[in-house]
């Protein structure tokens, strides 16, 4: 999973899509994104909720898969605590 094909992994569990930001800071969602740390040219991926221009629920990572099964997990867990997806009967 990578940032071109998490878009496809949230719909497939019917997380809405205005939730989600990948790339860029949108006011109310999930947002993911590509941050270059240092002279080095280091690259980290950050995750976090953006609200009223603040950031909530901070995470940093070094690597992009990371970072993207880290917000599908969390936003899975949602659907599934909220009962929108679940067990097949």
């Amino acid at each position: 999973m990578n940032t071109e094909s998490i878009k496809r992994w949230l719909d497939a569990v019917g997380v809405p899509g205005e939730v989600v930001s990948i790339g860029s800071e949108t006011d109310n969602a999930w947002c993911l994104l590509r941050a270059e740390e240092g002279a080095d040219g280091t690259v980290a991926w950050e995750v976090f909720w953006r609200e009223q221009g603040n950031r909530y629920d901070w995470a940093r990572f070094s690597n992009e898969q990371v970072a993207c099964h880290y917000l599908f997990g969390r936003l899975a867990w949602a659907q599934v605590a909220r009962g929108a997806v679940g067990v097949l009967p």
